[in-house]
């Protein structure tokens, strides 16, 4: 499904930036802005400086003088929205409204697969439209819509900054599409096999033997606790080491007179 984010009469150009960074890193690239404050919005120093990398959102933005452009091949339009309006169209938290749309969609596809349908005529898109900072969506802008999306904030105070609210309407809708895996930042641990474990254990037991802290003679359980232990702390090859280096500093230190 195509995505578009639509601002709608932005005022200060560093927001523009701020939500082409936020799409940048869900993935998003579709841009439109209607009627902006500045009309070299998208080359302003701002505008630059807080986008932070996303550049390429910035050159492949259009500025368009009416909504009805920005709207041109969007089939699900999500209004933005913390104010209800009298009538109009269901305000929904986002990820409610996201799990019913795909999964009436997925019902949808599945039929007309079954009818042998040509999805391909049939594009699809989904338009995010968010309102200007200081006064929101026009209500006849709402209406058009078919859903108001309000993010849950605390009700003493909903007040977003436009940036953050892209942000959290483009990981929603990301999370809902299936998401990003998430990179671990180091190598998977490489665990201790049982040869190593033991042969850390008796070097640790001379060690506490040399301190005075086991008596070889009368060692009762704390070698079996202390191998408990350890195996609880599925110590890596690494870990061995370093517990060794300790029990070698005791041995030294014992050593001394």
């Amino acid at each position: 499904m195509k995505t578009r984010f639509i601002l709608i009469s932005t005022s200060h150009a560093g927001n523009v930036g701020a939500a082409a960074r936020a799409m940048k890193t869900m993935g998003f690239d579709d841009l439109v802005l209607v009627r902006p404050r500045w009309a070299n919005v998208l080359r302003r120093e701002e505008t630059i400086q807080r986008a932070s990398g996303a550049l390429d959102v910035l050159k492949n933005a259009r500025i368009v003088e009416t909504l009805d452009e920005a709207l041109d091949g969007m089939t699900h339009l999500c209004a933005t929205a913390m104010t209800p309006r009298d009538f109009g169209p269901p305000t929904l938290a986002p990820r409610v409204h996201f799990a019913n749309l795909l999964s009436k969609k997925e019902l949808t596809a599945q039929a007309e697969r079954e009818a042998s349908t040509d999805l391909a005529s049939k594009p699809e898109g989904i338009a995010f439209l968010f309102g200007s900072e200081r006064f929101g969506m026009q209500n006849e802008d709402v209406y058009r819509c078919n859903v108001a999306l309000s993010i849950p904030t605390d009700p003493n105070f909903g007040s977003l900054n436009l940036g953050a609210a892209v942000q959290l309407i483009a990981y929603d809708w990301r999370e809902a599409l299936g998401g990003f895996a998430v990179e671990p930042a180091t190598g998977e641990r490489k665990l201790a096999d049982a040869a190593e474990v033991a042969g850390m254990l008796g070097h640790w037991e001379e060690a506490l033997a040399a301190i005075g802290f086991l008596d070889p003679a009368s060692p009762k359980k704390l070698m079996p606790r202390l191998n408990q232990l350890f195996n609880r702390a599925q110590l890596s090859t690494e870990e061995i080491h370093i517990l060794r280096g300790v029990a070698k500093a005791m041995l030294s230190k014992a050593a001394k007179p």
